[in-house]
């Protein structure tokens, strides 16, 4: 059989990838300063392995290196992932977000989808464009990317989990133990079986059945604050189905595979992700939505750099680095708990999500056995409850036909809270339900859909935090206006704003 691992063509000279400045990643490769690990990877042309700034190895000379922005690009060109550093588990790269907004709509979305034309139909533009567009601003093809995403996450698998090879394979979503041994072998230049230590069939089957949990490392660049993410998480926490407690957040959760539980925390220069649930689901998917919940791949030094030239968000900025979009792990439960939460304090808005949990939630054992007993209801069962049903937990009548028409309009598919392919869309679709207006539209946007400009400009809390001590809140129109320099991060600094008044 011929050898399946792919050869970096020869080049000659110093060649930099999309994006990358070759005096910046001379320096940084020649004193492998880690504030520049997963920034970009050096691929060496004479052993055809790739590596990132911080490896140990012995720095190659300049002649010999190629910089990639991505791992994807390196491993479109032929090289392999060092066996050292293990490039695969840097913090994910800034390139991942790009510079165009349809590319980085594109990455939020390929976890869901896999075909390069229904991603490209998804995000209204052409599939030979979108091609393009990721050509030039992270040097491969959707499919390369996709592909380097799931083989490292099956290399993180074999590493971190006993899982069997079949079970594995469809885990990170190859299908078959063949496409997963086939990838893995061009990738890493080894066999999956080469990579893993011997298994634990015992635990395997202890985390197959959910009673024992599926742990994983989740980097993420620093800093990150995720003290400041717990303290959000835990004011807002809905009783029965979420909790923080010593440092750690906890949740109940509904997959393909059925309800089980996550639970993150943090260690040492990563967050721990755990995972209880029956079977073994494509965990690819369900890892894509914890790194999004909890906003992994932002980069907060640019976003801190580009709001701090407004003076009155630097001290803001100065105060919280590393903070973080605390996104919601299902964007309809977030909707539910900002239109409860409207024109009432956070702990109101807790009470009453807590009323509409133990009434209609659903109870599971997984659940029951690490505190968070209840599933969030869906839409239908809200939708079936109705105006009469809601208004019995204590709130406005309004509100309860907002609150039931919001959930018919999801249950019906007259509404969708996938991402959409403009924030503009993602607003007027929602604002075209009865309850909904511009302030909840765009806080289940930012929350809910991940978009990090939207911006409720409406809210009094963000109206009074910009304005001088004793003097009148500004206007929605002034805060608006103020606003436009912070794009397109006004998400961030909203989270920064409403931070500053706790």
């Amino acid at each position: 059989m011929s050898d399946p691992v792919r050869r970096p063509s020869p080049q000659s000279g110093t060649n930099v990838g999309v994006n990358l400045d070759l005096d910046l990643c001379l320096r940084a490769l020649g004193t492998r300063d880690r504030r520049f690990d997963g920034r970009f990877f050096i691929a060496v042309r004479t052993t055809g392995i790739y590596c990132r700034p911080i490896c140990p190895a012995r720095t190659p000379k300049p002649e010999n290196v190629t910089f990639f922005a991505t791992p994807a690009a390196a491993e479109e060109a032929g090289y392999r992932p060092c066996r050292r550093c293990r490039p695969e588990t840097a913090p994910a790269s800034p390139a991942w977000q790009g510079t165009s907004a349809t590319v980085t709509r594109a990455l939020r979305l390929l976890g869901t989808e896999s075909r390069v034309d229904r991603l490209a139909d998804r995000l209204g533009v052409g599939e030979r464009h979108l091609r393009r567009l990721f050509a030039e601003h992270l040097g491969a093809s959707p499919r390369s990317v996709l592909m380097s995403q799931r083989v490292h996450f099956a290399r993180r698998l074999l590493d971190e989990t006993d899982l069997p090879l079949e079970d594995l394979a469809h885990a990170a979503g190859f299908g078959s133990a063949r496409r997963l041994r086939a990838a893995v072998t061009r990738t890493f230049g080894r066999s999956p079986d080469a990579l893993r230590h011997a298994a634990r069939h015992a635990k395997s089957r202890a985390r197959a059945s959910g009673e024992a949990p599926l742990t994983m490392r989740l980097p993420h660049a620093s800093p990150y604050d995720f003290a400041g993410m717990l303290a959000y998480r835990k004011a807002r926490a809905i009783p029965g189905v979420e909790t923080v407690d010593q440092g750690v957040y906890r949740r109940s959760v509904t997959t393909s595979a059925g309800a089980g539980v996550i639970e993150i925390a943090h260690a040492h220069d990563a967050l721990t992700l755990s995972v209880w649930l029956p079977g073994t689901p494509d965990l690819f998917p369900l890892v894509e939505r914890v790194r999004r919940m909890l906003d992994l791949d932002a980069d907060t030094v640019a976003i801190g750099a580009h709001l701090a030239k407004d003076r009155a968000l630097a001290a803001h900025v100065s105060r919280r680095p590393g903070l973080r979009v605390p996104a919601a792990w299902d964007p309809f439960e977030l909707a539910v708990r900002a239109i409860l939460g409207q024109q009432v304090s956070v702990a109101a808005a807790t009470t009453l999500s807590g009323r509409l949990v133990e009434r209609y939630g659903t109870a599971h054992p997984v659940g029951e056995k690490h505190g968070v007993p209840r599933l969030f209801p869906s839409a239908a069962t809200i939708a079936v409850a109705g105006e009469n049903g809601l208004a019995k937990l204590g709130m406005p009548g309004a509100r309860a036909r907002g609150l039931a028409a919001f959930a018919r309009a999801v249950a019906e598919s007259e509404l969708s809270l996938a991402p959409a392919a403009d924030l503009e869309s993602a607003i007027t679709a929602m604002c075209a339900v009865q309850g909904i207006g511009p302030w909840t539209a765009h806080y289940v946007a930012l929350r809910g859909l991940g978009e990090p400009d939207a911006f409720p400009a409406s809210d009094l809390g963000l109206r009074k935090a910009l304005a001088p001590n004793g003097a009148k809140p500004l206007s929605e129109a002034e805060l608006l206006k103020r606003a436009e320099r912070w794009r397109p991060w006004r998400g961030y600094a909203a989270i920064h704003l409403w931070s500053s008044l706790a």
